[in-house]
């Protein structure tokens, strides 16, 4: 198996398995402490932070994407930040505290650049730019350009 088959065997392990157990583990451990009825009530108050959360969070994110394309200006931050919200959301559909917990914090504006540097530098590390000199641009990236011609610079006056 390939290193990179490993690693996403791992993590569909961590998903698929550990998480659930701990989300079930904590749900207990809550339960316990506070009797069922005030789990079950705290999990729905804790969807509805995170509905208004993600309403609120992602509308600030829409508007700065398009002010940002409307000026122009390349909105890497704004479409990072707009995943982040995204995968936020999605953690805090699957019930359990422990995702709830980690969707608020890719949701909340304070923590949300904390995950954004995260995601940049993972996002870079997987991208691979080969560029030949003289290719003629982005599409012909993968191949050398064409033939070096030897020429002079004639000014004018």
């Amino acid at each position: 198996m390939s290193r990179r088959g490993r690693r996403v065997a791992a993590l569909l392990l961590l998903v698929f398995l550990v998480v659930p157990i701990l989300e079930i583990y904590v749900l207990i451990q809550v339960g316990q402490v506070i009797g069922p009825w005030w789990t079950i009530l705290l999990l729905v108050l804790d969807s509805i932070l995170g509905t208004w959360l993600i309403k609120r969070e992602g509308r600030r994110a829409w508007e700065a994407l398009r002010e940002r394309i409307e000026t122009g200006r390349m909105p890497h931050r704004e479409l990072a930040d707009g995943a982040l919200i995204v995968l936020g959301g999605a953690l805090m559909l699957s019930p359990g505290f422990v995702t709830d917990a980690f969707g608020i914090l890719l949701i909340l504006p304070f923590t949300r650049p904390l995950f954004r540097r995260l995601l940049t530098s993972y996002a870079v590390s997987r991208v691979s730019i080969r560029a030949y000199p003289g290719a003629g641009g982005p599409g012909n990236a993968t191949r050398p350009g064409p033939d070096v011609v030897q020429g002079e610079v004639v000014e004018e006056d």
